[in-house]
């Protein structure tokens, strides 16, 4: 049972103290501040609270919001993540999950407007067990798992303008998997899957499949798949006339998150090229958020994670002195390389054009 697999005891005779799972909560009514559940929680069709509204990006450490593993449990009843375009992130090496059901068509997750990133997992960042997934406008972006999606006993998945991008498998497999029964069912409209790595095939189903609309598959995913149930009434994006004008979509208008103002109270300055309000997002981590234990035990100073619109160029300056790591969030684990850094008012500056955290280590 997926469930199961994801609590397996690391080795006793690692040198890392084997962290303690906290007991699960069931029906909390306390979040953090995000907007999700503060712990590793289970809600069934008895909880109070039933519609989730994120109101900041919810970065997950260990068993807690802020502090590396995320794992939310619907086992019965109808609950709602709006994610109102936020993000679930947490550590590559540990996980962001989402469960829906027990086995039984009793539980509903409506998932609306949210990214969910940077999840490390050896099985699924959401399994559909038997309960019902409504995903709307959701994005599955820089994932490090086995698989995307995983369905098992008669779950259902209703898909809605989902982006699949730049995620990379663990060992081998499909993106989108089904151990479960011939009625198990995935439903993909307007679907865009691209930059994805290490997955063996896009879909490995027992149950039938729905692609419906402009559905865009790359990375010799096209035609790579494995699927015991029905493939039905699938229609790729039409081709274009290079002369041909695309008309210009009408974008929703949403307030961007500007997170980056907060860091200045920790004495940090970030400067980007078109403003803090252009869509460039931060985060100040601690040794958890770092999550690479030579760094932490190196005794480093201040560490900052950047995302978002980077490619203008933004700058990072630190009240402190020191020398300047990058961890390179395009790579999976994060690579290590030296930043060149300078010296302006006497602070420790740095600038870079891609997203990653950048780490303040002693001279």
């Amino acid at each position: 049972f997926l469930f199961s697999i994801l609590f397996l005891a690391v080795p006793v005779q690692s040198q890392t103290p084997i962290p303690t799972v906290p007991p699960r909560l069931t029906n909390p009514t306390s979040m953090a501040p995000c907007g999700l559940p503060a712990s590793y929680a289970q809600f069934d069709s008895s909880a109070t609270v039933t519609t989730f509204d994120m109101t900041a990006d919810c970065v997950f450490s260990r068993w807690a919001v802020q502090t590396n593993l995320a794992f939310l449990y619907f086992s019965s009843g109808e609950f709602t993540i709006n994610g109102n375009g936020y993000s679930i992130i947490g550590p590559a090496s540990r996980n962001v999950s989402l469960y829906v059901g027990d086995g039984t068509v009793g539980a509903v997750l409506n998932l609306n407007d949210v990214t969910v990133r940077q999840a490390g997992d050896e099985n699924s960042v959401i399994t559909v067990d038997g309960g019902r997934l409504n995903a709307r406008n959701v994005i599955f972006r820089d994932n490090h798992s086995n698989r995307i999606l995983t369905m098992n006993r008669g779950g259902q998945a209703y898909l809605e303008n989902a982006r699949v991008l730049s995620n990379r498998g663990v060992g081998s497999g499909p993106a989108v998997f089904s151990q479960g029964l011939g009625n198990t069912l995935l439903s993909i409209t307007n679907g865009v899957f691209r930059d994805n790595t290490d997955f063996d095939y896009f879909i490995d189903f027992a149950g039938a499949v729905q692609l419906r609309g402009c559905i865009t598959l790359a990375d010799g995913l096209d035609n790579n798949q494995r699927s015991g149930g029905a493939l039905t009434d699938r229609r790729s994006c039409p081709k274009r006339k290079k002369e041909e004008k695309l008309p210009t979509a009408t974008p929703t208008p949403r307030p961007l998150a500007v997170t980056c103002p907060v860091l200045s109270q920790f004495g940090i300055a970030v400067h980007a090229t078109y403003g803090l309000a252009s869509g460039v997002q931060c985060q100040r981590l601690d040794g958890g958020g770092i999550g690479i234990q030579s760094i932490v035990e190196a005794g480093f100073i201040d560490a900052v994670d950047i995302w978002g619109y980077v490619e203008q160029g933004v700058e990072v300056c630190f009240p402190q002195s020191g020398r300047l790591l990058f961890l390179d969030a395009r790579m999976m684990p994060r690579a290590i390389a030296p930043l060149e850094s300078t010296v302006v008012d006497g602070m420790t500056c740095a600038s870079i054009a891609s997203p990653g955290s950048i780490v303040l280590m002693p001279s």
